[in-house]
């Protein structure tokens, strides 16, 4: 900083910030990158730790070895990476979590259990800056269960009004289902404020924390969250298409039961008994067969992740959204350039997202240059510094091609 208070925005000041960084260490767990790669996509695609490929060979190995007998041990995994993620990313309680299907099932599964519990009540209520398949999913349920769908209207970049949501809310809402971090904007909820207002009227509530998940804080527990669906490829580094995982509250558990009746969310599964019986707990929301070569490959991104610790991804997640934020208003504002995300760090996630008519052209530039981010129709550019493997000056020197292409791009 400078003495006025001002950032110091040189490339030697990013430097020092990364000599201070606590996490620096947990960049070399990842796999590296070809040499001068800048990767600012990490809010949708995790980069590969290193210790996966060992993680998944272990399982090719004992699948070649045991076949099904190893299965003595996979049985157990995807409550074990649940676990772990209860545990050590969102603040929940053991039993509480299981990985297993895509965020779009689990979101199915969580909404209906949730709507049948709910009888008399006839809106599922949510907000335009809600992902795309939770909508999908949410038009889904309504139709089929002749609910009525709400959908809120959300400021573009601060998100969700809880004033907006105030007024919405009443007797006939059975369920709230909302993001935890606006996938276009990065504007970050009050899940415990809004989770007490949803249940001050008698409506469940599910989170999706997909954008979230190990990079702020997730406060399942302490808000009284009774739902939530996260991804594990993003932030979780998981690998692509990995499994989701699905949160109920335990208090809930007994009272929601999940639509889709598999043999891996029975009580005895292995009894090949005719009539559907629910297992105890968490376990019921699981469905078919897990994925085990994919589930597996969570752990190592988990671990990771845990090992950091929430607080300090979310602290340096805000830092390196800081110095986006500023580099692009004294580097890029001149050119046409607008920021689409929350200007105060605590109200936003771990991207920020840039607005301009020819965004689409200076993705592909920059992709041609070794950056990576990530384009959002019509006219959004999100960077993604994931705060576990992003240094400071690679913030930086990403900034400085884009500004360096507004020369050529008008």
């Amino acid at each position: 900083m400078k003495k006025d208070g001002s950032r110091e925005l040189t490339r030697e000041a990013a430097l020092r910030m990364d000599l201070d960084d606590p996490l620096a260490a947990f960049r070399d767990g990842f796999a590296p990158m070809r040499d001068g790669a800048l990767y600012m996509d990490g809010n949708s695609l995790g980069r590969q730790p290193e210790a996966t490929a060992a993680r998944v060979a272990e399982v090719l190995a004992k699948w070649r070895d045991e076949m099904i007998i190893a299965w003595r041990e996979w049985i157990g995994v995807p409550r074990r990476i649940g676990d772990a993620i209860a545990e050590g990313i969102v603040d929940a309680r053991p039993g509480e979590i299981v990985v297993g299907d895509s965020t779009s099932v689990n979101l199915y599964k969580a909404a209906a259990a949730a709507v049948t519990a709910q009888p008399g009540r006839h809106v599922l209520l949510t907000s335009d800056d809600n992902f795309p398949t939770d909508l999908y999913m949410l038009q889904s349920l309504a139709a089929q269960h002749s609910l009525q769908l709400k959908v809120l209207p959300a400021d573009p970049v601060e998100g969700l009004d809880v004033d907006v949501l105030r007024g919405a809310l009443d007797g006939d809402v059975a369920l709230l289902a909302l993001s935890h971090v606006a996938y276009r904007s990065g504007a970050l909820l009050d899940m415990t404020v809004i989770t007490r207002m949803a249940h001050d009227c008698g409506a469940l509530v599910l989170w999706d924390v997909s954008h979230s998940a190990g990079s702020v804080r997730v406060p399942l527990e302490s808000s009284g969250a009774d739902l939530a669906v996260g991804c594990t490829y993003k932030y979780l580094n998981g690998g692509p298409g990995s499994p989701s995982f699905v949160y109920v509250r335990t208090a809930q558990q007994q009272r929601l039961r999940q639509p889709l009746w598999g043999w891996f969310g029975h009580r005895e599964q292995f009894a090949m008994g005719n009539a559907y019986e629910p297992a105890e707990g968490i376990d019921s929301f699981l469905v078919g067969i897990p994925s085990i070569l994919s589930t597996v490959g969570i752990e190592p991104g988990v671990r990771g992740v845990a090992e950091a610790g929430i607080d300090r991804l979310q602290g340096k997640g805000q830092q390196l959204t800081d110095l986006i934020i500023a580099l692009a208003d004294e580097w890029l504002a001149p050119h046409g350039f607008t920021v689409a995300s929350p200007r105060i760090a605590k109200h936003r996630g771990s991207h920020v997202t840039l607005k301009h008519p020819r965004a689409k052209e200076f993705v592909r530039a920059l992709i041609k240059e070794g950056v990576t981010p990530d384009f959002r129709p019509p006219d959004m550019i999100r960077i993604g510094p994931a705060p576990i493997y992003t240094r400071f000056v690679d913030v930086w020197d990403a900034m400085r091609c884009l500004r360096d292409l507004t020369a050529t791009i008008r």
